[in-house]
């Protein structure tokens, strides 16, 4: 749902009628919008990171899924395409909601009629402090990770979740030691036999991608600071994009190709730096070789700087440690003083108009909790999708309850729908994908091409209720509208996904 903004026809006034905190996909999309509604009014943006998240080439695949690229870019170009838009470069010290003021780390005061909260998440680290432990969340830690690897000959990978997948994939010239706490890789997206499809990959050659990375790249001169204000080291910047990876050169210091060894059904138990560890007379493994023997793993005599503990009794050394075991929602700024609801994950509670508990308060993105009962086949995942979903659906809501009109909750809320990119493999989830909370009276159908595609449906009393696509399939319109339609599909059998059917004109 592109948007074009107009331009601004009135003098700012001294109180702003609408401020969003956050430069990320919500943040960026909600101020769009409200500007575009608003175009005599200021848009106020207040961002801690010199680069905003833009949305460009947006495509809607099918009624529900969209496709689209994140760029960063300079406010200054944000603001030359709605003019009525005014970026703040300062992260938020406080809110005073009884007030509707926020304060900025640089002591400036705005006030506001209606607020959206878009701050975002911030990576969820396996221990804090520690300079051998890195997190990638935003354009900043993935640069320092980035400079790390180069002279990196191993790294340990903890987490199974989407960057961590795009992070084993990617790396190259150096030994990846990869510590999950599932069965399976990917566990956050598909099933066991949906990971077994990609293990392949891990160890193939990698195929150049048929174009370049087009992403342009600013300088943080480009953007306008709030006078006063400094970045932290603690500061958030805007989450990555859905191509965070492209552009950088993620390539250690050895001469190789993949490199994986994955252990599984394991967590870190304890990190030592190389002191402690040579100290205490500990001793690590060299990296596994394919066909080791795992009673007779050899040890390493290498001296690295950091050595993990896993669990399941293995000790290994690496360069580094990245921790990436999920976000938590970044809420803390917005607490002192005002009595938020918070969700079970931390997220500030929104009703289905992403209003929060406060008075003229909104939240979007990884930052909130939706609180309302969701349709049977969506849930709330933080991804860039839902990200510009709720960022457009949050403008939508504050500009109804501005002009006193009704708003229909989103379509983009009926079903759960993603579309991204694992091992180079175009990835299409839908609804109960991995048959979440459906109990055990759902079955599971499968169609398997190796190398090519992965189909699973998940069916329910003859119904489908999610679908995890791998490969150019062409599948997810039909199941789309499967899904959405409850058709009972009993009396169809296995056929429903016999490769010799054309289902997409079965069902047309």
């Amino acid at each position: 749902m592109a948007t074009s903004c107009l331009p601004l026809a009135a003098a700012a006034a001294t109180r702003n009628r609408f401020i969003v905190v956050g430069g990320g996909i919500a943040g960026v999309t909600c101020a769009e919008q409200l500007a575009a509604e608003f175009p005599s009014d200021d848009i106020l943006l207040v961002t801690a990171s010199p680069l905003i998240k833009a949305v460009t080439n947006f495509k809607q695949v099918s009624r529900a899924l969209e496709e689209f690229d994140v760029e960063e870019q300079a406010s200054s170009i944000l603001e030359k395409r709605c003019p009525n838009i005014e970026v703040i470069q300062s992260g938020v010290e406080r809110l005073k909601s009884e007030e509707h003021k926020i304060v900025t780390e640089a002591g400036k005061e705005y006030a506001y009629e209606k607020l959206c909260l878009c701050a975002g998440a911030k990576p969820k680290l396996i221990v804090e402090g520690n300079p051998f432990v890195l997190g990638i969340r935003d354009t900043d830690s993935a640069t320092e990770f980035q400079k790390h690897l180069a002279k990196a000959k191993r790294i340990t990978v903890v987490g199974n979740g989407g960057i961590a997948l795009e992070l084993v994939y990617e790396i190259e010239g150096c030994e990846v030691i990869w510590a999950i706490k599932d069965k399976a890789i990917g566990n956050t997206f598909f099933d066991a036999g949906a990971a077994e499809f990609l293990i392949p990959k891990l160890s193939a050659e990698k195929q150049e991608p048929p174009v370049a990375c087009k992403r342009t790249k600013y300088t943080t001169a480009e953007s306008g600071k709030e006078e006063g204000a400094s970045a932290s080291p603690g500061e958030i910047g805007s989450a990555l994009g859905p191509d965070w990876h492209e552009g950088l050169h993620l390539k250690g210091a050895k001469e190789l190709s993949h490199k994986v060894h994955i252990e599984s059904l394991c967590e870190i138990k304890k990190i030592y730096l190389q002191e402690e560890f040579w100290q205490l007379e500990k001793v690590s493994l060299a990296f596994p070789r394919a066909q080791q023997d795992k009673r007779n793993a050899e040890t390493d005599d290498e001296l690295w700087p950091v050595y993990v503990e896993l669990t399941n009794g293995k000790m290994y050394g690496c360069d580094f440690i990245v921790s990436a075991t999920g976000v938590v929602p970044n809420v803390q700024p917005f607490l002192d003083g005002n009595n938020f609801v918070l969700g079970q994950d931390g997220g500030l509670n929104v009703d289905k108009y992403m209003h929060t508990s406060l008075p003229d308060v909104y939240a979007a993105g990884d930052i909130c909790t939706t609180s309302w009962e969701p349709s049977p086949v969506w849930q709330q995942m933080r991804l860039w999708t839902q990200a510009r979903q709720m960022g457009w659906y949050a403008a939508k809501c504050m500009a109804a309850d501005i002009l006193g009109e009704p708003v229909d909750m989103d379509f983009s809320f009926e079903l759960f729908a993603h579309v991204t990119k694992f091992f180079n493999y175009k990835v299409v989830l839908l609804g109960k994908y991995n048959a979440q909370g459906l109990g055990s009276d759902h079955e599971l159908m499968l169609r398997c091409t190796k190398g090519q595609e992965y189909v699973k449906v998940v069916m329910q009393n003859g119904r489908m209720l999610g679908a995890v696509l791998f490969g150019e399939t062409d599948l997810e319109e039909t199941f789309e509208n499967l899904i959405l339609n409850q058709m009972d599909l009993s009396h169809y059998g296995e056929d429903l996904l016999d490769p010799r059917i054309d289902i997409e004109d079965y069902f047309d």
